[in-house]
């Protein structure tokens, strides 16, 4: 590890190597991956465990042109950085921001003009014995939330930016389209507010996990678009889901878009013109927020695992995650990890 006059929980002693689930055309797992070297004002954290998301899987197919290591959803100890920050339980922020653009300086830090963006946008990730991050975006985990639980603050807080976003109100006719991992996240927040809710989706398994929690949930070949909802969030990760839900979304209703798509997609746009459509885009959210939802279990996040695998299985893994009867998959590094190999 590079020096950065930091104190360090035996980084002496770690060597200089790690393991890591590395992408460059093909994902691969690598057992003598450079370790990060945390820069002036970072902390070095040691993986505890990490979950795979859509984002991650679009990244394999060409999004963003994305190569090294992936990965963003985690949580992690702190190994080396901030003495106050040695040995605690934390997750991070996944944007890395300059703090002075004009949108840092303006509070929208999260769209800063010069950011990194862990495991997507020119920074490492977290599949790996451990990832560095800036001190200023960590957020410690209370006793109370567990290490299953924790891994989802970051997908948990894209969901409920949401209703940061949106005055839901309880006579709203609201639609969330698609069942996968962010979608359930999603329609779980979205019950909170008491609104009219239902989830369209394909996959009968996560259908039915919708069902078992009191969301009311439909097949999506058993839905004839009437263009009458209020509110559509977008959550199917594949282009034509935008095009479906401008015909369930009643005129002047609104789409909030969470998916993101590795290849040009073929949008209709003329329905968002002719019945005045509002598009709003959605992305990363408040994570404080989403770890007190956690630690209050307003929020049932540890039911939708369906699979964990070690580091050393992570292109299995990834399979695992695309394919449609697994919810949500995790990697977790194995002991040991982090010296010569």
């Amino acid at each position: 590890m590079a020096g950065t006059g930091c104190a360090s929980a035996g980084g002496a002693n770690r060597g200089v190597f790690m393991r890591a689930l590395v992408f460059d055309q093909t994902v691969r797992y690598q057992r003598n991956h450079a370790d990060p070297e945390p820069q002036r004002a970072e902390a070095l954290v040691r993986v505890r465990l990490a979950g795979i998301c859509a984002t991650d899987l679009e990244l394999t197919r060409g999004y963003m042109g994305f190569t090294g290591v992936l990965g963003h959803e985690f949580v992690g100890t702190v190994e080396a950085g901030p003495k106050t920050w040695i040995g605690k339980r934390v997750v991070a922020d996944i944007n890395c921001v300059c703090g002075h653009c004009d949108m840092c300086q303006h509070g929208l830090s999260n769209h800063c003009r010069d950011r990194t963006v862990l495991g997507i946008q020119g920074r490492d990730g977290c599949f790996a014995d451990f990832v560095a991050v800036p001190v200023r975006n960590l957020l410690e985990v209370p006793e109370a939330v567990s290490d299953e639980q924790a891994v989802f603050v970051e997908p948990l807080a894209a969901a409920m930016q949401v209703i940061k976003q949106c005055k839901i109100e309880s006579r709203m006719r609201v639609v969330v389209l698609g069942s996968g991992r962010l979608g359930l996240l999603v329609a779980q927040v979205l019950r909170t507010t008491g609104c009219k809710l239902e989830v369209i989706g394909r996959n009968p398994d996560t259908l039915s996990f919708c069902e078992k929690k009191g969301i009311q949930s439909r097949f999506v070949g058993d839905v004839a678009p009437r263009a009458d909802r209020d509110l559509v969030v977008e959550c199917t990760g594949a282009p034509e889901g935008f095009n479906y839900a401008t015909r369930l979304v009643r005129p002047r209703g609104m789409i909030v878009l969470k998916s993101t798509y590795a290849a040009d997609a073929p949008l209709n746009l003329a329905a968002v013109v002719v019945n005045e459509i509002t598009v709003l885009g959605s992305r990363c959210g408040p994570l404080p927020e989403a770890i007190n939802a956690l630690a209050r279990r307003q929020v049932d996040v540890v039911s939708m695992v369906t699979k964990q695998f070690p580091l050393s299985r992570g292109a299995e893994a990834f399979e695992a995650a695309a394919d449609p009867r697994h919810i949500k998959v995790l990697l977790k590094p194995e002991p040991g990890g982090g010296g010569n190999p």
